[in-house]
């Protein structure tokens, strides 16, 4: 279900390439975060939402190229960032909403990829709280074929734990809250050109 170690290659790889060329800074900064893979952008968010002490979903402009900079992306200069960050700044506030910032820097993606996204989601938040377990996993991800299961090295929760942490980004916490899903899949989608191919992948993958 999550994206294969080879397309995750090839999607860092193609995003390195796209850094050379990006002049816009909104480009250069989606381009650095898909270039670390599928998770990039969502753990990006993660920093943001690190730095979000008073829970405001807002950063100031110094938050902001914080940051950026603590997650690691070394392209982006001090100029860049504020030219970025004033964008965002419709109202001239001194502040931005970060989950709205999130939703722009994540690649397009048409309704019916954005459809199939929800709907992965949807079966496997079994108790439809918003957040994604292991617990939710039982019955949704079968275990009984995983290598390490049959060998008995691990129990069929470290497996579904596993697969989980597939998601995460770099605290694996063992939820995964559906903006995180979202973002996870607007990575696998920048490397999917082929719409026919990633509603294939999708169903496949979760079995609808």
């Amino acid at each position: 279900m999550a994206a294969t170690k080879r397309s995750e290659r090839e999607m860092q790889m193609k995003y390195k390439e796209k850094m050379k060329t990006s002049t816009d800074p909104l480009d250069l900064l989606r381009n650095a975060c898909l270039s670390r893979g599928a998770t990039g952008i969502k753990g990006l968010a993660r920093t943001f939402k690190i730095m979000d002490d008073d829970r405001s979903k807002s950063l100031d402009l110094s938050e902001f190229i914080k940051g950026i900079h603590d997650y690691g992306i070394v392209e982006m200069d001090k100029t860049q960032c504020q030219e970025l960050f004033t964008f965002f700044d419709k109202d001239g506030s001194g502040t931005i909403d970060f989950d709205e910032f999130l939703v722009h820097l994540r690649p397009p993606m048409n309704n019916a990829r954005k459809s199939l996204i929800a709907k992965a989601f949807q079966k496997a938040d079994k108790t439809g709280d918003g957040c994604i377990t292991v617990e939710d996993l039982e019955g949704v991800y079968k275990v009984d074929k995983h290598p390490k299961y049959i060998s008995g090295e691990w129990t069929k929760e470290q497996v579904l734990r596993q697969f989980l942490d597939g998601f995460d980004s770099k605290d694996k916490d063992g939820q995964i809250f559906k903006e995180e899903f979202e973002n996870y899949y607007a990575g696998v989608s920048a490397c999917i050109d082929n719409d026919a191919y990633f509603d294939l992948m999708m169903r496949n993958a979760w079995k609808f």
